[in-house]
């Protein structure tokens, strides 16, 4: 069994990994052409296109709250994946609407419909996304070793999705018509949808032989004396309800953040007390989440960091970087997919080396991976700094946007999927999909503060230049200087904080 254990999965992993394949097509395909549409057709300046860019990626990461809790207390997991679907479908023909207008003289009803696109988006984002990432996880034991590599294999499928999209979409959005790259992405989520719906019966089993994600995940525990209901208590309503209320006037009235910035940093402290007080959850539960919420705060800086792939390096790669080939000029949204293609060809490959370090009883604890992620981030906005430093007049060479997206590739897999997987192992089932939307709630700070941060993006020909923390930012290298520091010094303390943070996993690894 141990044998069979460590060379094949469920089949069920196959089916996740396809509809998910598509789901991030359509994600990231409309991903790939967002801040160039609103730039060139809709005509918004590059600050406010990046604001608007992180408010959506934010408020994306910031609903699986929303839509973790749902599946947790009421509709189960399959329910939400398929309701969000819907929503996601229907954003993106909303988007596909806003282009069909976005090229006439006014603008207003293209923006309306833009902004009525990623609404849907953001809120069918939230039901799909804890949900089919839980499920990875429900398919194998809990002291499954198998784990980490299907979290791997998992975010190959994502990842094989968006190398793809921006191929599609990004061509037919720069070269055709950018309603058409929307509408590519739409199409792509109804793939997703019917490819969920004819198979789920069939391969979505538990471990036990039955179905997963029917019922609430709730269920889960009652086999269990000591497990108890998770819907909230009042203390914890109390706590959720006049916390970000507080969190959100201080952020917002005091820091003068806008309102979906204040929004998503008040749900990220908050959300995480408020699972931390459930008076159902023993000694050894709270450590284990409190792993996870300590981790949280250095994914909020990867993220900050890698996400300026979708504005900041876009801009680069449009106006910076000499894209011609033998001829050949390469649209700016194709570098979208040097992430996802370098994840296909390299998460085999590291998947297979986690497995190799667990039999050997050498693999890293997951802090220990994420720390090294970190540092690979720094390393490759490093290559990305020293090549805007002096930019020929023909534009940076191809090569220093390749090299960061392949050191960035490899940081990414030591810990996103290994996060997944982290809080996968150490949630209590009843809380799986709601911690998992939690979780998420650090991609949407991180991506917030991504937007904002591209906001500085400094013009190379301007006399003014933005400044962050009294260091202005009077050049490309400044700027991507800046990244370097964030994500090495969260690196470092990270790496010293690893011990306690294995300590209190008590055993799982």
């Amino acid at each position: 069994m141990e044998a069979n254990q460590s060379t094949s999965h469920p089949k069920g992993l196959y089916v996740l990994f396809a509809t998910e394949f598509w789901e991030r097509f359509s994600y990231y395909g409309m991903r790939a052409i967002f801040v160039l549409y609103m730039t060139k057709v809709l005509l918004l300046d590059k600050a406010l296109a990046s604001n608007i860019y992180g408010s959506y990626t934010g408020l994306v990461y910031l609903t699986p709250l929303i839509g973790g809790y749902v599946a947790d207390r009421y509709w189960g997991n399959r329910k939400s994946i398929f309701v969000g679907g819907i929503l996601m479908a229907l954003g993106q023909f909303f988007m596909f609407f806003s282009a069909s207008l976005g090229s006439g003289d006014d603008k207003s009803l293209a923006l309306t419909l833009m902004w009525t696109g990623l609404g849907f988006l953001i809120f069918g984002n939230g039901f799909f996304k804890p949900n089919i990432s839980t499920m990875v996880g429900q398919l194998y034991e809990e002291s499954d070793s198998r784990k980490d590599a299907a979290y791997t294999i998992f975010y190959m499928g994502i990842n094989a999705g968006a190398f793809v999209s921006p191929l599609v979409c990004g061509y037919l959005g720069e070269n055709v018509d950018f309603k058409w790259g929307f509408l590519a992405a739409g199409i792509g989520m109804l793939i997703s949808l019917v490819m969920f719906y004819f198979t789920k019966d069939k391969y979505l089993i538990g471990p036990d032989g039955k179905a997963l994600g029917v019922g609430p995940n709730n269920a889960i525990d009652t086999g269990n004396a000591d497990a108890k209901d998770a819907s909230f208590s009042s203390k914890q309503v109390m706590i959720l309800v006049g916390g970000i209320t507080l969190t959100f006037s201080a952020i917002h009235l005091l820091l003068g953040v806008d309102v979906w910035g204040s929004l998503i940093y008040g749900m990220t402290i908050v959300g995480p007390i408020v699972i931390i007080t459930d008076t159902s959850l023993t000694k050894i539960e709270k450590d284990r989440l409190w792993v996870i919420i300590l981790i949280m705060i250095f994914v909020i800086f990867f993220w900050m960091c890698f996400e300026q792939a979708g504005a900041s390096l876009t801009f680069f790669a449009e106006e910076q970087t000499n894209r011609t080939i033998f001829g050949w000029l390469m649209p700016a949204s194709y570098f979208q997919s040097f992430n996802a293609g370098f994840i296909v060809i390299l998460a085999p490959i590291i998947s297979a080396m986690w497995v190799r370090l667990a039999k050997k009883g050498i693999n890293p604890v997951a802090p220990y991976k994420q720390s090294m992620g970190l540092m690979l981030l720094a390393v490759g906005f490093l290559i990305i700094a020293f090549g805007a430093k002096n930019i020929p007049e023909a534009g940076a060479s191809i090569f220093f946007l390749t090299g960061l997206y392949l050191i960035h590739t490899i940081g990414e897999l030591f810990l996103s999927p290994i996060g997944l997987s982290m809080v996968n192992k150490l949630t209590p089932a009843r809380f799986t999909s709601l911690m998992m939307g939690i979780w998420f709630l650090a991609i949407a700070t991180g991506n917030k503060l991504a937007g904002t941060m591209s906001s500085l993006y400094p013009d190379p020909k301007a006399t003014s230049f933005p400044s962050l923390l009294g260091f202005e930012i009077d050049s490309l290298f400044s700027y991507f200087i800046v990244f370097v520091f964030f994500s090495g010094v969260a690196s470092i303390a990270l790496f010293f904080l690893c011990k306690k943070l294995q300590k209190m996993m008590h055993g799982i690894n």
